[in-house]
């Protein structure tokens, strides 16, 4: 979802700076909600994501990996608005020249 997302915000959302705090704002809601429901699967004696009796160590990958998508994230943001803004700024072509 959260690779899904951006690219359209970036498209949509004529501001980049409005486009990069959409997409923040979207990001670390999914970002507490996830983290929440794999901590109380967790409680509940889960461990498929998290082991037994976690260290700071176990936790990096964890970390690592929504970094990649947070910063993946905010390229797709930066895209979008890219594309957008070609888009409007396109220049009728003068056929009969």
């Amino acid at each position: 979802m959260m690779l899904v997302l951006p690219l359209p915000i970036g498209f949509f959302v004529r501001r980049r700076v409005a486009a990069f705090v959409a997409y923040v704002g979207v990001h670390g809601f999914v970002f507490t909600f996830q983290t929440a429901v794999l901590l109380a699967a967790w409680v509940r004696g889960d461990t498929s994501a998290f082991p037994a009796n976690p260290t700071t160590a176990d936790m990096v990958p964890y970390a690592v990996v929504n970094a990649i998508i947070f910063g993946a994230g905010l390229g797709l943001v930066w895209l979008g608005h890219r594309l957008a803004t070609r888009r409007r700024d396109r220049r009728p072509v003068d056929l009969a020249a």
